[in-house]
């Protein structure tokens, strides 16, 4: 989804005063009495060889393609792993 530069311009305009905050729970003790630490999992940077078209492939879907790929291989993984 993207936003218009002119939907930008007038969301960057806006005072914090005029933001409607109503649908949005306070987070009160409860909330950080269940509340858990996840650490995100770190990630190795390596060299591999993708063809060409599907490298291609990828990038054409945007920024975030790498993320994308990493996702593919996960599911595959995962997959794989309950066989």
């Amino acid at each position: 989804m993207s936003i218009s530069p002119q939907r930008l311009k007038a969301l960057e305009t806006r005072s914090n005063e005029d933001i409607d905050y109503s649908d949005i729970p306070e987070l009160d003790e409860s909330f950080f009495a269940a509340a858990e630490l996840v650490q995100p999992i770190a990630k190795s940077q390596v060299t591999l060889r993708i063809d060409a078209d599907v490298l291609d492939w990828f990038r054409a879907q945007g920024k975030g393609y790498q993320t994308r790929i990493n996702a593919v291989l996960k599911a595959y993984m995962r997959i794989q792993s309950k066989r």
